[in-house]
């Protein structure tokens, strides 16, 4: 096998530990001795033992000598003491010859730290192994390590024409169940799932990740003034925030607050929260990663603030027509076709019956 074909194997063993290892990165790790992989492991939940350590770990119960092996590992062996011990001395000490390296570390305090210590120590390090697709993997952790902000994954779902639900708001179902088991799956794999008070009022979901052994993601509710039912689905427990307006019903605001239930303030911007500062509080309540599924408002809203860092767009092949029936993103729109927000490194694919369209706002 080529180097590349055993980062790849360490990129898979990586993904496992999606949804469980917040606000860590994930990471995957394969130990290689004479030409086989005698060890491996991955990040499986956060505060518990890193890739690195895992694969040692693996390596031992099979009987196996890591001395002198080579290591490769999706994201740069930490070098500090944090709710675990640093991998980079870990392998020092377990006398590994080579480390073949993903990516560098995006912490700009910690960046190179753990790959000097091991070529301090004799070790020969070799990095940027599939780098793109280690930095896409940990696209969550990259920006919320460098700006304590969430990253936001806007997800559509829509007709042919442009649809998401009938003219009467009938919305069961537009795409097929291969693509709601995915959305399920996001779910799963994100910190916070967050709506506008319009779906809470018209659907009154749950929000709440349907599959086997789920983590249901923290349900974020912007409702500006807090018009929200107090016997609303999404405050069965107290894994809810609503975010709303200094001007919010302040009544209301300690009714919720009996209930358990935690609520972000922002300044009024255009009579509505602020989701630039929306954001910033939520960083700091250590949310690194939102699935949008808002309506039309909320989602124009999102995109307009520049919070949006990836579009998720699932397309079914049927057509319902209506003036009035509802589209993914609405509000007042942009003036000119030059000021759309367009879509970078797009992803295309069928699944199942639908089309997948995914890709990253364009910056301007």
């Amino acid at each position: 096998m080529t180097k590349e074909e055993y980062m790849a194997h360490a990129l898979k063993l990586a993904k496992q530990g999606r949804g469980r290892t917040s606000p860590n990165p994930v990471v995957g790790a394969v130990i290689v001795k004479d030409g086989s992989m005698i060890g491996e492991g991955w990040h499986k939940k956060c505060g518990e033992n890193h890739a690195e350590i895992n694969a040692f770990e693996n390596a031992a119960e099979r009987g196996n000598d890591v001395s002198g092996a080579d290591m490769y590992v999706s994201l740069e062996p930490c070098s500090h003491y944090g709710r675990t011990p640093p991998c980079a001395k870990a392998i020092i000490e377990k006398k590994i010859k080579k480390v073949y390296v993903g990516m560098l570390d995006p912490n700009p305090l910690v960046a190179g730290r753990g790959i000097g210590m091991m070529r301090d120590a004799g070790i020969q390090v070799e990095t940027g192994v599939l780098e793109q697709e280690c930095l896409h993997i940990n696209e969550i952790f990259i920006k919320f390590i460098t700006t304590k902000k969430p990253f936001v994954v806007m997800k559509t779902a829509m007709t042919l024409d442009g649809k998401i639900a009938a003219y009467t708001g009938d919305s069961k179902w537009v795409s097929g169940e291969v693509s709601r088991n995915l959305v399920q799956q996001m779910r799963n794999s994100l910190t916070g799932i967050m709506v506008g008070i319009g779906t809470v009022l018209s659907d009154d979901p749950q929000l709440t990740c349907r599959l086997e052994h789920g983590r249901d993601p923290i349900r974020i509710i912007v409702d500006s003034h807090l018009r929200i039912p107090l016997d609303a689905k999404v405050l069965q427990d107290e894994n809810c925030i609503l975010a709303a307006t200094t001007e919010c019903d302040r009544e209301k605001m300690d009714r919720l607050k009996e209930k358990g239930i935690s609520i972000l303030l922002t300044e009024q911007k255009d009579g509505k929260v602020n989701l630039t500062e929306l954001m910033e509080q939520l960083g700091e309540q250590g949310i690194d990663s939102i699935l949008l599924e808002g309506g039309g408002g909320l989602n124009e809203a999102a995109l307009k603030a520049g919070i949006v860092d990836r579009v998720v767009s699932f397309i079914a092949p049927k057509l319902i027509g209506g003036m009035d029936a509802k589209t993914p993103v609405e509000g007042e729109g942009f003036a000119k076709m030059s000021q759309a927000i367009c879509l970078e490194n797009v992803e295309v694919r069928s699944i199942g019956g639908d089309v997948l369209i995914q890709g990253t706002p364009e910056r301007k």
